[in-house]
């Protein structure tokens, strides 16, 4: 069987943005695509909150910025360490303050997207995360993750992720996940199935303790590891 019906459920997305025209923008491209679904719309931090968890979609596309609750706080609520039965989240910046994006990583976002990167990125984004993977702006990955790399994490006392035992292979997986490589790149320039390249993330992720590909990227920039490389 082929499990044709569940492929023809749409990727049920959230917008949240204090913007009339963003949400109106982002919601004409998303609706336009095949398989994929606009269930809701929200003008703040905590209408979106509400929404979410009324209605779980697949995937919630956060503003940073916003009233009542800022993305970084809906981020936390939605698909942080503390959420009950965590969300997608992927959060939307102007890149104005790097912080922000850097604080939504580490409050769970699953990726995080340039408002200028253009249609193609955005609809890209929110496959990714319905999927399970992550996406982040190739601006963003270079220019903010060598900036983590740079000081040390949000806090004085944020403890790091604890060095496990990778391998070399892990290790190339890990350097090419912090400049911003696909699954289907790291398929390309490894060598392997994505099947490989999926086992590898997951034991990454296991051994260092980690969520998901952007942490993965934040840890290689904090420890060197792609300088290293």
């Amino acid at each position: 069987m082929t499990g044709s019906s569940a492929s023809a459920d749409p990727v049920r997305v959230l917008v949240a943005d204090d913007q009339e025209m963003v949400r109106t923008g982002f919601r004409l491209i998303l609706q336009a695509q095949p398989g994929m679904e606009v269930v809701g719309e929200a003008a703040d931090g905590a209408e979106c909150v509400e929404l979410a968890r009324r209605l779980r979609p697949d995937v919630c596309l956060v503003d940073i910025r916003m009233p009542k609750l800022d993305g970084l706080e809906v981020t936390r609520l939605l698909a942080g360490p503390k959420a009950a039965d965590p969300l997608r989240v992927v959060v939307v910046t102007t890149f104005d303050q790097d912080d922000y994006v850097y604080g939504a990583l580490r409050g769970g976002a699953c990726g995080f997207l340039l408002k200028d990167a253009g249609p193609g990125l955005l609809v890209e984004a929110v496959r990714a995360a319905a999927r399970g993977d992550a996406l982040v702006s190739p601006t963003v990955t270079v220019r903010l993750l060598e900036r983590i790399g740079e000081r040390p994490a949000a806090g004085a006392d944020a403890p790091e992720p604890p060095e496990g035992p990778l391998t070399e292979r892990e290790l190339d997986v890990v350097r090419l996940v912090a400049v911003g490589r696909t699954n289907q790149e790291l398929c390309a320039e490894l060598h392997v199935s994505l099947s490989t390249v999926k086992s590898h993330l997951a034991s990454i992720q296991a051994k260092l303790e980690l969520r998901n590909r952007v942490e993965i990227a934040a840890w290689a920039w904090r420890r060197g590891v792609v300088r290293d490389g």
